[in-house]
């Protein structure tokens, strides 16, 4: 493992440690969801070597932490650009106009699913059931913000502001 390149701040590995102490001293693993937000949210993104230092801080097998980072699509296994755009397009959001909205995205973005924009500045991802049915369709900035009833104008509005914190 390259200890240098997937080493954690002091800062994050005290966030870590404050979600392995919510759990008896032989579950530390239980604190993996935590520990991958963690880390995504210093690197940006979870390389190999990211995702192998986690699983030795915890004490799991690699191939777990691998396990849970590419089932979730809150986890990026990929750089991304600074605003990491997703479109929930389960059915219940479907019929409310999210396949509209992530169809609006694409083409004033420029891009596909899974694609960044050129200047780098948008990630768009297709996502699953996020839990706002009620309020589709609806866009997750960077796994922070939920933007809801995201009609044409509020997305125009939400890709305009190119001066977004890249942690909103």
């Amino acid at each position: 493992m390259n200890d240098r390149a997937a080493m954690l701040s002091p800062e994050s590995l005290r966030k870590i440690d404050r979600e392995v102490a919510k759990y008896p001293a032989d579950q530390k693993q239980s604190a993996v969801m935590s520990a991958l937000i963690v880390a995504q949210d210093e690197k940006g993104w979870l390389s190999t070597e990211t995702m192998d230092f986690v699983a030795h801080y915890l004490g799991m097998a690699p191939v777990a932490v691998y396990e849970v980072a590419s089932f979730y699509n809150m986890y990026n296994l990929a750089p991304t650009g600074t605003h990491k755009l997703t479109v929930c397009t389960c059915l219940p959001c479907g019929l409310q106009g999210s396949l509209e909205a992530a169809d609006y995205l694409k083409k004033k973005l420029g891009i596909g699913f899974g694609e960044t924009t050129a200047d780098g500045w948008f990630t768009l991802k297709e996502g699953e059931c996020m839990g706002a049915c009620a309020m589709a369709p609806v866009v997750l900035v960077n796994n922070k913000r939920m933007c809801d009833h995201m009609t044409r104008e509020k997305l125009d509005a939400l890709v305009k502001h190119r001066d977004l914190p890249s942690g909103a």
